[in-house]
């Protein structure tokens, strides 16, 4: 079935980048978007419309973008690596009671909104940990000019 297969879409052409901004006006638009076929028209749910301004949005930066289908129910292995980590640190993570998770027999599994709400909760944080750290007082590099003794 091709709807799960791993899709990349390149960058489009010069020519296309006109037709491009206009998919990305509508997207981007206070205005409901409905999709017509032959047999109605149909509205594009908030999800959909969501991915596809990040899309058209990536490949106007001239990025490719690819379109990866996820299960919603993960192995520890499968989540450690959308996270980026190693497996057993991923476990420790479960142990810890950081991410929930089910033992429906001997293995671990993870619901991966659980694990994408994790990684947003992780990146918020790091964000406010760069924001103390931007507004620590540091000394001034005057004040510690003096304090540099001359050796030659």
């Amino acid at each position: 079935m091709a709807a799960l297969m791993n899709r990349t879409v390149l960058p489009p052409g010069a020519d296309d980048r006109d037709l491009l901004a206009a998919v990305k006006a509508v997207l981007a638009g206070d205005e409901d978007v409905w999709i017509s076929t032959p047999e109605g028209s149909v509205p594009l749910p908030d999800s959909v419309r969501g991915l596809l301004v990040d899309a058209v949005t990536a490949l106007d930066r001239g990025q490719a973008v690819t379109v990866e289908p996820h299960r919603t129910v993960l192995t520890t292995q499968e989540a450690a690596e959308l996270l980026g980590i190693t497996r057993p640190t991923f476990v420790r993570l479960l142990e810890a009671g950081k991410i929930p998770y089910t033992s429906p027999g001997r293995h671990r599994r993870v619901e991966l909104a659980d694990v994408l709400e994790f990684q947003q909760r992780e990146r918020e944080r790091r964000g406010q940990v760069f924001e103390e750290m931007a507004h620590e007082e540091t000394p001034d590099p005057g004040d510690a000019a003096d304090d540099f003794v001359t050796t030659r």
